[in-house]
């Protein structure tokens, strides 16, 4: 027998009881890391849906805004304002007389 009275089996069996409570430890921090990384991928793809769709929205009104500053641009010019009034509104220049379409 050894000096401190302990025979190789039984600390065999210590270590085994060790490395196995260490696998245990270390499967279940590999769970919550690929819990925690599927929740943050999910969270990420919602995340990269949100910026689309913002995006589509900051497209929609950048081209809003580019229609307004031409039309605005095209309101300046009094040629453009004389034949919308003459288009919309029947307005005619003195000595014009106005044409009417009559359809059948």
């Amino acid at each position: 027998m050894t000096a401190t009275g302990t025979t190789p089996t039984t600390a065999y069996a210590g270590t085994k009881r060790r490395l196995r409570l260490w696998i245990i430890v270390i499967a279940l921090f590999m769970g919550w890391a690929s819990y925690t990384f599927i929740s943050q991928l999910e969270r990420q793809g919602q995340s990269e849906l949100k910026i689309a769709e913002a995006q589509q929205k900051l497209d929609a009104a950048t081209t809003q805004i580019n229609d307004l500053k031409a039309q605005v641009a095209k309101l300046n010019d009094k040629e453009y304002i004389g034949q919308l009034a003459t288009k919309e509104q029947g307005m005619v220049k003195k000595g014009e007389q106005q044409i009417e379409v009559i359809e059948d």
